[in-house]
Protein backbone atom coordinates (compact mmCIF):
# COMPACT_ATOMS: atom_id res chain seq x y z
CA UNK A 1 0.00 0.00 0.00
CA UNK A 2 1.57 3.23 -0.65
CA UNK A 3 1.69 6.17 1.47
CA UNK A 4 -1.10 8.81 2.14
CA UNK A 5 -1.36 11.14 -1.02
CA UNK A 6 -0.18 8.84 -4.00
CA UNK A 7 -3.12 6.32 -3.76
CA UNK A 8 -6.27 5.17 -1.54
CA UNK A 9 -5.30 4.44 2.02
CA UNK A 10 -5.81 0.84 3.42
CA UNK A 11 -8.92 0.62 5.50
CA UNK A 12 -8.75 -0.46 9.21
CA UNK A 13 -12.46 -1.66 10.81
CA UNK A 14 -13.63 -0.40 14.70
CA UNK A 15 -15.04 2.12 16.12
CA UNK A 16 -13.77 5.14 17.69
CA UNK A 17 -15.22 5.64 21.13
CA UNK A 18 -15.48 7.58 24.00
CA UNK A 19 -17.76 10.31 22.32
CA UNK A 20 -20.63 12.24 23.49
CA UNK A 21 -23.83 11.79 21.86
CA UNK A 22 -25.58 15.00 20.56
CA UNK A 23 -24.82 17.78 17.68
CA UNK A 24 -24.52 20.86 19.45
CA UNK A 25 -20.85 23.14 19.32
CA UNK A 26 -20.31 21.97 22.75
CA UNK A 27 -20.88 18.54 22.81
CA UNK A 28 -18.85 18.33 19.06
CA UNK A 29 -15.80 20.16 20.94
CA UNK A 30 -16.17 17.91 23.65
CA UNK A 31 -15.44 14.93 21.15
CA UNK A 32 -12.77 16.35 18.94
CA UNK A 33 -10.86 17.19 22.13
CA UNK A 34 -11.82 13.69 23.88
CA UNK A 35 -13.08 15.47 26.82
CA UNK A 36 -13.20 12.44 28.70
CA UNK A 37 -9.86 11.40 28.05
CA UNK A 38 -8.61 15.05 29.87
CA UNK A 39 -10.71 13.98 33.05
CA UNK A 40 -9.02 10.68 33.36
CA UNK A 41 -5.27 12.26 32.99
CA UNK A 42 -6.00 15.04 34.78
CA UNK A 43 -5.18 13.02 38.26
CA UNK A 44 -1.86 13.02 37.25
CA UNK A 45 -1.29 16.66 37.72
CA UNK A 46 -2.64 16.69 40.87
CA UNK A 47 -0.86 13.83 42.25
CA UNK A 48 2.19 16.49 41.76
CA UNK A 49 -0.14 18.64 43.85
CA UNK A 50 -0.66 16.30 46.70
CA UNK A 51 3.28 15.28 46.32
CA UNK A 52 3.87 19.35 46.99
CA UNK A 53 1.23 19.55 49.56
CA UNK A 54 3.56 18.09 52.25
CA UNK A 55 6.26 20.56 51.38
CA UNK A 56 4.49 23.64 51.10
CA UNK A 57 0.72 24.93 51.16
CA UNK A 58 -1.44 24.46 48.42
CA UNK A 59 -3.90 27.50 47.47
CA UNK A 60 -7.03 27.25 46.22
CA UNK A 61 -6.04 29.56 43.36
CA UNK A 62 -3.11 27.15 42.82
CA UNK A 63 -5.50 24.66 42.46
CA UNK A 64 -7.42 26.29 39.88
CA UNK A 65 -4.80 27.25 37.76
CA UNK A 66 -2.89 23.72 38.13
CA UNK A 67 -6.34 22.30 36.93
CA UNK A 68 -6.89 25.39 34.15
CA UNK A 69 -3.45 24.28 33.15
CA UNK A 70 -3.95 20.71 32.33
CA UNK A 71 -6.94 21.40 30.78
CA UNK A 72 -6.26 23.69 28.36
CA UNK A 73 -2.53 22.08 27.41
CA UNK A 74 -4.56 18.85 26.77
CA UNK A 75 -6.80 20.38 24.68
CA UNK A 76 -4.01 22.06 22.45
CA UNK A 77 -2.68 18.54 22.04
CA UNK A 78 -5.53 16.75 20.96
CA UNK A 79 -6.61 19.72 18.86
CA UNK A 80 -3.45 19.86 16.98
CA UNK A 81 -3.48 15.96 16.83
CA UNK A 82 -6.69 15.69 15.42
CA UNK A 83 -5.26 18.69 12.85
CA UNK A 84 -2.39 17.18 12.01
CA UNK A 85 -4.12 13.40 11.73
CA UNK A 86 -6.99 14.40 9.39
CA UNK A 87 -6.16 12.94 6.34
CA UNK A 88 -5.22 9.68 8.41
CA UNK A 89 -8.18 9.77 10.06
CA UNK A 90 -10.23 9.82 7.01
CA UNK A 91 -8.86 6.78 5.50
CA UNK A 92 -9.07 5.25 8.61
CA UNK A 93 -12.13 3.75 9.15
CA UNK A 94 -12.22 3.85 13.18
CA UNK A 95 -11.58 7.69 13.47
CA UNK A 96 -13.51 8.58 9.78
CA UNK A 97 -16.48 10.06 12.25
CA UNK A 98 -14.39 12.51 13.43
CA UNK A 99 -15.18 16.20 13.55
CA UNK A 100 -12.50 17.54 11.12
CA UNK A 101 -13.58 14.81 8.73
CA UNK A 102 -17.12 14.93 8.80
CA UNK A 103 -17.14 18.76 8.60
CA UNK A 104 -18.57 19.23 12.16
CA UNK A 105 -15.91 21.62 12.90
CA UNK A 106 -14.01 23.58 10.49
CA UNK A 107 -10.09 24.02 10.14
CA UNK A 108 -10.30 27.08 11.07
CA UNK A 109 -12.29 26.30 14.17
CA UNK A 110 -10.02 23.75 15.36
CA UNK A 111 -6.69 26.10 14.90
CA UNK A 112 -8.49 28.65 16.83
CA UNK A 113 -8.98 26.35 19.64
CA UNK A 114 -5.31 24.80 19.40
CA UNK A 115 -3.94 28.88 19.42
CA UNK A 116 -6.47 29.82 22.25
CA UNK A 117 -5.54 26.88 24.21
CA UNK A 118 -1.99 27.29 23.99
CA UNK A 119 -1.92 30.74 25.46
CA UNK A 120 -4.81 30.29 28.03
CA UNK A 121 -2.03 26.94 29.15
CA UNK A 122 1.01 30.14 29.06
CA UNK A 123 -0.98 32.76 31.04
CA UNK A 124 -1.80 29.90 33.05
CA UNK A 125 1.62 29.49 33.85
CA UNK A 126 2.82 33.13 34.21
CA UNK A 127 0.15 33.37 36.74
CA UNK A 128 1.80 30.33 39.14
CA UNK A 129 5.33 31.30 39.26
CA UNK A 130 8.32 32.10 36.77
CA UNK A 131 9.60 28.51 36.65
CA UNK A 132 6.58 27.34 35.31
CA UNK A 133 6.84 30.52 32.92
CA UNK A 134 9.58 29.38 31.56
CA UNK A 135 9.32 25.67 31.09
CA UNK A 136 5.88 25.91 29.85
CA UNK A 137 7.10 26.45 26.36
CA UNK A 138 9.51 23.67 26.19
CA UNK A 139 6.62 21.80 27.52
CA UNK A 140 4.15 22.65 24.80
CA UNK A 141 6.40 21.94 22.15
CA UNK A 142 6.88 18.41 23.39
CA UNK A 143 3.27 17.56 23.76
CA UNK A 144 2.67 18.79 19.77
CA UNK A 145 5.56 17.15 18.70
CA UNK A 146 3.70 14.02 19.99
CA UNK A 147 1.65 14.20 16.58
CA UNK A 148 4.55 13.86 14.35
CA UNK A 149 6.15 10.90 16.12
CA UNK A 150 4.87 7.90 14.20
CA UNK A 151 5.96 9.42 11.22
CA UNK A 152 10.20 8.84 12.09
CA UNK A 153 10.00 7.27 15.55
CA UNK A 154 8.96 4.15 16.65
CA UNK A 155 8.77 5.08 20.50
CA UNK A 156 6.07 6.92 19.89
CA UNK A 157 4.17 5.49 23.20
CA UNK A 158 7.16 6.37 25.31
CA UNK A 159 6.86 10.11 23.76
CA UNK A 160 3.02 10.22 24.96
CA UNK A 161 3.91 8.91 28.02
CA UNK A 162 6.90 11.34 29.27
CA UNK A 163 4.30 13.83 27.92
CA UNK A 164 1.78 12.96 30.69
CA UNK A 165 4.94 12.64 32.82
CA UNK A 166 5.15 16.39 32.82
CA UNK A 167 1.95 16.91 34.53
CA UNK A 168 2.61 15.80 38.07
CA UNK A 169 5.94 17.23 37.75
CA UNK A 170 4.12 20.64 36.82
CA UNK A 171 1.53 20.24 39.45
CA UNK A 172 4.17 20.23 42.16
CA UNK A 173 6.55 22.71 40.81
CA UNK A 174 3.24 25.03 40.44
CA UNK A 175 3.13 24.55 44.36
CA UNK A 176 6.55 25.07 45.25
CA UNK A 177 8.45 26.38 42.86
CA UNK A 178 11.49 24.24 42.81
CA UNK A 179 12.23 20.63 42.24
CA UNK A 180 11.63 18.48 44.73
CA UNK A 181 14.01 17.39 47.70
CA UNK A 182 15.76 14.96 47.63
CA UNK A 183 15.45 15.00 43.67
CA UNK A 184 15.23 11.60 42.97
CA UNK A 185 11.32 11.50 44.10
CA UNK A 186 9.69 13.68 41.92
CA UNK A 187 11.83 11.55 38.99
CA UNK A 188 10.06 8.26 40.37
CA UNK A 189 6.78 9.57 39.92
CA UNK A 190 6.80 11.04 36.53
CA UNK A 191 8.70 8.00 35.38
CA UNK A 192 5.83 6.04 36.98
CA UNK A 193 3.49 7.95 34.69
CA UNK A 194 5.66 7.89 31.95
CA UNK A 195 5.81 3.35 32.06
CA UNK A 196 2.14 3.76 33.01
CA UNK A 197 0.77 5.54 29.63
CA UNK A 198 3.34 3.99 27.05
CA UNK A 199 1.84 0.58 28.48
CA UNK A 200 -2.07 0.90 28.10
CA UNK A 201 -1.43 3.83 24.90
CA UNK A 202 0.65 0.71 23.59
CA UNK A 203 -2.46 -1.68 23.83
CA UNK A 204 -4.56 1.53 22.53
CA UNK A 205 -2.77 1.32 19.19
CA UNK A 206 -2.88 -2.49 18.42
CA UNK A 207 -6.53 -1.46 17.08
CA UNK A 208 -4.78 0.31 14.02
CA UNK A 209 -1.88 -1.98 13.72
CA UNK A 210 -2.64 -3.16 10.01
CA UNK A 211 -3.72 0.12 8.86
CA UNK A 212 0.10 1.79 10.40
CA UNK A 213 1.89 -0.54 8.83
CA UNK A 214 0.34 -0.15 5.53
CA UNK A 215 0.89 3.61 5.27
CA UNK A 216 4.39 3.80 7.28
CA UNK A 217 3.12 5.07 10.32
CA UNK A 218 5.54 3.96 13.27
Amino acid sequence: MAPIGDQDLNVTIGVDGQVMVGESLPVRFANFVKLPHTIFALPFALLGVVYASFHATVTVGQLMLVTLAFTSARIAAMGFNRIVDRRFDAANARTSNRELVQGTLTLTQAKWAVLSSSALFLISAWFLNPLCFVLAPVALAWILTYSYTKRFTNMTQLWLGASLAIAPVGGYLAVTGSWSQPPWTLLVLAFAVLTWVAAFDTFYALQDEEFDRANGLR
